[in-house]
């Protein structure tokens, strides 16, 4: 009897992939933190430790994009390096 996987079809909220990519990249609140600095973006430890507590929690945060938008550039820099200034003469 062949399983129907399309009965539900879920899709990932900006926690989820925020809480996916922390375990992903091995991050701790600190990494992301200074990782979202990289970007010029600032947040408590507090705030993000509501983001990543269970949706049924009375202090959970749902995630915006800007946060999720912010930590992807800032991951970009983490991992990659700033990009070189074009603007140099070479």
């Amino acid at each position: 009897m062949p399983i129907n996987y399309s009965t539900k079809q879920s899709s990932l909220t900006n926690n989820d992939i925020l809480k996916k990519l922390r375990v992903a990249h091995k991050l701790r609140n600190d990494d992301i933190i200074a990782i979202l600095k990289l970007v010029d973006f600032e947040i408590s430890k507090g705030a993000l430790g509501d983001m990543f507590r269970a949706a049924d929690h009375d202090n959970f945060v749902e995630a915006g994009d800007q946060i999720l938008r912010n930590f992807l550039n800032g991951l970009i820099i983490h991992l990659r390096g700033p990009m070189p200034d074009k603007r140099q003469a070479d």
